[in-house]
Parts: C-alpha cells; structure tokens; sequence
C-alpha cells in the first residue's frame, strides 16, 4: 500500500480552491488540474508499504496543539520558468512543528527526514508532477500560459481554518489520476 501523511482542508476554502480553478480551466485545457477532492497538505510522503499499522502506532503518541492555517496566493515549483507544480500557499506556525514531530515519530521506522519541509497545497501538475522532468518529457506551453496569467493576477485569497486532526492516507494510483482514502484521523488537542 502507498501511504502518505496529511491535513485535509475545510469544505468553505476547498470550495474557493475550486472556484479559482474553475476560472482558469477553461484557458488552459492542457493543464492536469488536481481534483478538488484530493486538496490537502502533505505532511510526509512514506510510499510503498506491506502494513500500515507500525505507521499508525508511532502517529498515535503525537500530541500537538491545534492551529490557524491561512491558504492564499499561488506559485510554482521549482520555479515559473520550469514549473512541474503549480500550488496554493499555507501560512501556518503550527504547521512546520507538527511535520518535525511525523518526521521524528517515523524515523525509528526508518523513514529518513526531509531536507526541508515546503507547505503547500497542489493545485496542478506538469507532466509527470515529479521535481525534475523524466527523460523525453516537455513541458507543455499551457504551463507558461498559466504562469503568465498569475502573474498579471491579484494574488487570491482562499481563507482561513482550524487544523483540528491529520490523517494517514492510503493513495491508489490509476490512469484517471490517483484516489485517496483515509485509513485513520490522529486528534490535534
């Protein structure tokens, strides 16, 4: 099973999410835009696994306080010119102490850290979405229309909501696009 750790967003900013996307679809047909069902934010990726509960009973003993998350403007990864992923903003103190402590639960499983932890939520992919292209692999112009677009654009704002749970994630990949499903919540206090 291929496993990840995440928050979910709340319905009222997923919904803003998907209005401003709406906006842009029908300029730019050639851009994989994530369903809006599979909005969240990644706190660590764990991929392929035999069982998940080892991960379950290490996420169990986090305790953290729960926070405010602000979702607002865009931008790309790795960068406009050579995006592979175009995303939302989080703005979250709480956020980057509760990655270091999955990050810390994890890696007497083996898990190494990340090298830096980059909160965002993504909105769309190019190509293959994977940080640098794969051999044969250009990338579409509809991403360079996109950039040009957010760039002449007022940054948008999406809201403000509580983190009040996480959540290990199963994730099935198929040629639609990869569906997730929640396999347990873990309580912020």
């Amino acid at each position: 099973m291929r496993l990840f750790v995440a928050l979910d967003i709340d319905e009222a900013i997923q919904q803003r999410l998907d209005d401003y996307v709406r906006t842009l679809q029908p300029r730019l047909p050639g851009v994989r835009f994530v369903r809006s069902s599979n909005y969240h934010v990644t706190l660590k990726f764990l991929g392929e696994l035999k069982s998940a509960e080892p991960v379950r009973e290490r996420l169990r003993g986090i305790r953290r306080e729960q926070f405010e998350i602000a979702v607002h403007g865009v931008g790309f990864f790795p960068t406009a010119r050579a995006a592979r992923v175009f995303w939302a903003g989080i703005e979250a103190a709480g956020l980057a102490p509760l990655a270091l402590a999955v990050e810390e639960s994890l890696e007497t499983l083996g898990f190494p850290r990340e090298k830096e932890f980059h909160p965002h939520l993504t909105l769309a992919r190019n190509g293959s979405g994977r940080p640098r292209p794969v051999r044969g692999e250009r990338p579409p112009e509809a991403f360079a229309q996109l950039a040009r677009i957010v760039e002449s654009s007022k940054p948008p704002e999406f809201g403000t909501m509580t983190a009040r749970e996480f959540f290990l994630y199963e994730s099935k990949l198929s040629p639609s696009g990869p569906s997730y499903y929640k396999l347990e919540s873990f309580g912020l206090a």
